[in-house]
């Protein structure tokens, strides 16, 4: 089940001021970005002793094809935990937003186990984000592991949540946008405030706005924060195509400012 709160209104809450229908990556997508930027995370076994009971280890990680990949020593509490029960989770979370909780976070659940011989895909992938790790990776008592995905919890933060199936999270593709997105943002937020104006009177319901600001971009479109006489209100708007590069997004910004100037008749 997936749950956007904050683009459908139950109860008492306002109507959107934008098309929620409009392409918007999935959460399987979303999940994908969120940990293609974290390294870390934390690794959740069964102990042996006290038995039975969750444990919980940070770890640094790296992803292949999807599937968390650790380099573990055999004296770590969390490999022994795995020898007896390969059961495992990696949380993922964010450390952005000031209220811990409006961060994203992704758990991952499955199996984990040991991966044969030299490590093959899953030795390059994380040797690939972890480089210093290199130096200790061939010793005698360190092995890669690797958890194979089978279920997917994803938070987006408050009203954005939802189980996310293993087929979508292997055939999804982080945001190509994603390592760039911050510098997009400031970029149209300190030279850029008038367009955001003009791109919600000329493609929302937020025609009656003193000011918006971005507040996310990705390959679909991008989402503002649109001050109205009742408060800030989102506004999400789509691209023409779906773009894969910072060039190709700053184009189609470029088109839709010209388009929108063109329907305001200015």
């Amino acid at each position: 089940m997936t749950n956007d709160a904050h683009a459908r209104p139950s109860g008492g809450a306002p109507e959107p001021l934008y098309d929620v229908n409009i392409p918007t990556p999935t959460h399987a997508e979303r999940a994908r970005t969120l940990v293609g930027q974290i390294s870390t995370g934390t690794l959740c076994t069964l102990a042996v002793e006290p038995e039975g009971y969750p444990y919980g280890s940070f770890v640094t990680v790296g992803f292949d094809a999807g599937n968390p990949v650790f380099l573990v020593s055999t004296m770590a509490e969390h490999t022994q935990n795995l020898q007896s029960d390969p059961r495992g989770s990696l949380l993922v979370a964010e450390r952005e937003a000031d209220d811990p909780l409006a961060n994203g976070r992704v758990t991952l659940l499955g199996p984990c186990t040991r991966v044969k011989e030299d490590g093959g895909s899953a030795r390059a992938a994380f040797l690939g984000t972890h480089p210093s790790a290199a130096c200790y990776a061939d010793f005698g008592d360190f092995a890669f592991w690797k958890l194979q995905v089978e279920s997917v919890r994803y938070i987006g933060g408050y009203g954005r949540m939802s189980w996310v199936e293993a087929s979508e999270w292997h055939a999804a593709e982080a945001d190509p946008l994603a390592a760039a997105a911050a510098g997009v943002i400031a970029h149209m937020n300190d030279d850029h405030a008038d367009a955001m104006v003009l791109y919600c009177k000329a493609f929302s319901k937020a025609t009656d706005i003193s000011s918006a600001s971005m507040t996310g971009v990705d390959r679909y479109g991008f989402e503002m924060s649109a001050v109205t006489a009742e408060g800030p209100r989102p506004v999400r708007l789509a691209f023409p195509d779906p773009v894969g590069t910072p060039d190709e997004a700053r184009a189609a910004l470029v088109a839709m400012l010209k388009a929108a100037r063109t329907t305001l008749g200015l």
